[in-house]
């Protein structure tokens, strides 16, 4: 497929919220294919609709266990909490200490535009919660215990 461009903190598209998807369209199946692209290319573990533009309640995550694409997702269940370091593919380089639910359930469509529920824990319940902020037009930034810092990408290695 195609990849597209990742928005930057400063857009305003990022600051806009999104419209509910009604149909899947051929755009929209390409617009899916192309997030999943671009995600993977920029070694993200997850992408929303308005950073590659598009003011679309389209979420893409993976973790490693495999692409979940959530259509319209909303949050319905959370439970505990954990604090770490979170970036994002619209906030190159940088990455903020942030708190978010440890268990989170999610009510979406998949591809298809059938209804589906899924549940996360530790890093997927993070992505779920930093993803679907975006479709509200929030971001990461604005949770960020003390402010968001460089991260020097060598010293992990």
């Amino acid at each position: 497929m195609a990849l597209r461009k990742i928005r930057e903190l400063g857009d305003e598209v990022l600051t806009k919220k999104c419209k509910e998807v009604t149909k899947m369209t051929l755009r929209t199946k390409i617009l899916i294919n192309d997030m999943l692209d671009t995600m993977y290319e920029a070694m993200g573990v997850g992408l929303a609709a308005p950073q590659v533009g598009i003011l679309k309640r389209i979420v893409v995550i993976d973790v490693g266990d495999g692409p979940i694409i959530l259509i319209n997702p909303v949050i319905v269940e959370q439970s505990g909490e954990q604090t770490g370091e979170e970036g994002c593919l619209s906030v190159p380089g940088k990455a903020g200490v942030v708190t978010r639910p440890d268990h989170v359930k999610v009510k979406a469509l998949n591809e298809e535009m059938e209804e589906i529920e899924l549940e996360g824990e530790g890093l997927l319940a993070r992505a779920f919660c930093h993803e679907i902020d975006h479709l509200e037009g929030k971001m990461y930034v604005e949770l960020a215990e003390g402010g968001i810092h460089d991260v020097n990408y060598e010293e992990e290695e």
